[in-house]
C-alpha cells in the first residue's frame, strides 16, 4: 500500500468522527462506561468477523500482548474521557477542546525518528490553544466555573489520543486486525467498571439505541480500522494536520442539528482550533518536500 493511499484511509476516520459528538449526545443518559461497552463490543464483533473472514485469526495469537495492553489502554481511555466531557460540559465547547488532538499529534509526532517540527508547526499549535482558552474562559460571557471539570476532561481527552495515535507508529509491525481486540478488550473493561462504579441507565428509544448503534458502526468502529492504517502506513503529520477538519465539521453538525446554539464565541474558537491547520499543513508539505 503506498503511502498517499493509507494517508486517505486513514482520513475517512476524521469524517467519521465529524459524527462523534452527534451520536453521544443521541445517547443521553446512558453513563459513560456503559457506553463504552455498548460500542465497542459492536466494534469489536465487526472487526472479529471481518478477521476471520480474512483468515487473520491465528495471526493474532502470535501478537505480543503488551501490543494489547497499550491498545486497549488508549481506546478505553480516549472514549471513556470523551463521553464523560459530554455529559459534564456544553458539547459543541467541550467537543472543540477533545478536537485539539490533531495538533497534539503534528506537536508529539516531531519527536518521532525522521520527522521533524518547523515554525508553522508552532504557530498551528498556539492558534489552537488560543481556540481553547476561549472556550475555557467563555468568551464575552464569562468563566463557567461549572463546565470547568468536563474541559478538563476534554483536555485530558485530547492528551490520550494524541499520544496513542503517535506512539501507533511505533508498533507498526502488529497488524491492523489487532484493533478488534483492542476493541473486545475495552468493551470487558468498561462493562466490568460500569457494574462497579455507575448506576445502569440503558440508551432511551429508538434514537437513542439508533445513536449507540451508529457509534459503534462508524466512529467507535470502522474509525479505528482505518485509522490504524493511517497512521502506521501514512504521512502522520499530513493526517493530524487534516484532522483539523473533525472539529470545524462536528461543530457545524451540532449546529446545525439544533444542539448547539451558533455564536461568536463558537465560531472564532472554531476557526481559531481549525485555523491552525493551515499554517500547519504548509510546514509539513515544506518538511516533506524538503527531505524528498
Amino acid at each position: 500500500m503506498t503511502r498517499p493511499r493509507a494517508t486517505a484511509i486513514g482520513f475517512i476516520a476524521v469524517l467519521l468522527w465529524a459524527l462523534l459528538a452527534l451520536f453521544t449526545v443521541g445517547t443521553a443518559p446512558a453513563p459513560p462506561l456503559l457506553l463504552n461497552a455498548i460500542c465497542f463490543s459492536i466494534g469489536g464483533v465487526i472487526g472479529l468477523v471481518w478477521t476471520a473472514r480474512s483468515g487473520g485469526l491465528k495471526g493474532l495469537l502470535y501478537t505480543n500482548w503488551r501490543i494489547y495492553v497499550f491498545g486497549t489502554l488508549g481506546l478505553f481511555g480516549y472514549h471513556a474521557l470523551y463521553f464523560t466531557a459530554l455529559r459534564l460540559a456544553p458539547a459543541a465547547e467541550a467537543g472543540l477542546i477533545a478536537y485539539l488532538w490533531p495538533l497534539l499529534i503534528v506537536l508529539f509526532s516531531g519527536l518521532l525518528p525522521g520527522e521533524s517540527l518547523r515554525t508553522g508547526h508552532l504557530l498551528g499549535a498556539l492558534c489552537g490553544f488560543a481556540g481553547a482558552a476561549l472556550i475555557v474562559g467563555g468568551g464575552g460571557t464569562g468563566f463557567n466555573a461549572d463546565a470547568l471539570p468536563g474541559y478538563l476532561i476534554a483536555l485530558a481527552c485530547a492528551l490520550t489520543w494524541s499520544g496513542y495515535s503517535v506512539l501507533s507508529r511505533r508498533l507498526g509491525s502488529a497488524p491492523t486486525d489487532t484493533v478488534a481486540v483492542f476493541c473486545i478488550a475495552t468493551a470487558i473493561l468498561s462493562t466490568l467498571m460500569h457494574l462497579a462504579f455507575e448506576e445502569t441507565v440503558w440508551p432511551v428509544g429508538a434514537l437513542g439505541w439508533g445513536s449507540a448503534l451508529a457509534l459503534g458502526l462508524g466512529p467507535v468502529g470502522l474509525a479505528f480500522y482505518v485509522w490504524d492504517i493511517g497512521v502506521k502506513r501514512g504521512d502522520i503529520q499530513l493526517l493530524g494536520t487534516a484532522s483539523y477538519a473533525a472539529p470545524l465539521l462536528s461543530t457545524l453538525v451540532l449546529v446545525g442539528v439544533g444542539i448547539a446554539e451558533p455564536s461568536w464565541m463558537l465560531a472564532i474558537a472554531t476557526l481559531l482550533i481549525t485555523g491552525g491547520a493551515a499554517i500547519a499543513a504548509r510546514a509539513s508539505f515544506r518538511s516533506a518536500r524538503a527531505s524528498a
